[in-house]
């Protein structure tokens, strides 16, 4: 039985994430720091024999791809699918803004509501439909092969979820899975339920310029 690996790889810092926005689908770029996350973490994906790399189409993600394309001459592959949540009213917005303008919309956000559709933005369920429709094309058209996914901290949170079993059509509220900047989240695939973990949040190869906090939400 062919076995398809797959690495979902969050993007690198970006501005907004060193000022504590929420960034949505807003055109954030990476910071100074996010830069070199995503060139390091080219480095140590080359290492896996990678046959082809797909990228959310928002400018952050792409970025953070771009440096393994370069480094294995391949294209990035770029869909609006892979793209975070829409945040609609909060995008642009601090966490303290958006509590202290949106509250409702802020609330469910942070505790996970999958159903409530942010005033202008989306649901997590939405985000689920898209981004594992999605997934599915994917795997069927690199079976057996090595495939790497650029994409963002909640779309991978919930594409997790669905690659473990642990959402579904009855699921009103979730966990929240932390994957750090340009953290790794590596899967071994034979059939849609025959998953394996192999790695969650892994950020080893970041540890020479983050330190002690290379495990650290951001």
């Amino acid at each position: 039985m062919p076995v398809t690996r797959l690495y979902l790889v969050r993007h690198g810092q970006s501005a907004g994430n060193a000022e504590g926005r929420f960034g949505g689908h807003s055109a954030t770029p990476l910071s100074q720091l996010g830069q070199q996350q995503a060139e390091v973490t080219a480095q140590a994906l080359a290492k896996e024999k990678i046959n082809v790399i797909y990228s959310s189409d928002l400018h952050r993600a792409i970025e953070t791809a771009q440096p393994l394309g370069e480094l294995l001459n391949l294209p990035v592959i770029q869909t609006a699918a892979f793209r975070e949540r829409k945040v609609g009213v909060l995008e642009g917005k601090t966490f303290d803004e958006s509590k202290a303008e949106f509250p409702k919309d802020y609330y469910a956000l942070v505790n996970r509501s999958v159903h409530h559709v942010i005033t202008g933005g989306e649901s997590y369920r939405h985000l689920l439909k898209r981004a594992t429709g999605a997934l599915h094309e994917v795997l069927r058209a690199h079976e057996g092969e090595n495939v790497v996914i650029f994409s963002h901290t909640g779309t991978i949170c919930f594409l997790t979820l669905y690659l473990v079993g642990a959402i579904n059509r009855y699921t009103k509220q979730t966990p929240w899975l932390v994957t750090s900047n340009c953290g790794i989240n590596h899967f071994e695939i034979r059939r849609r339920n025959n998953v394996r973990v192999l790695a969650f949040n892994d950020t080893r190869h970041l540890q020479q310029i983050t330190g002690n906090d290379a495990f650290a939400a951001r």
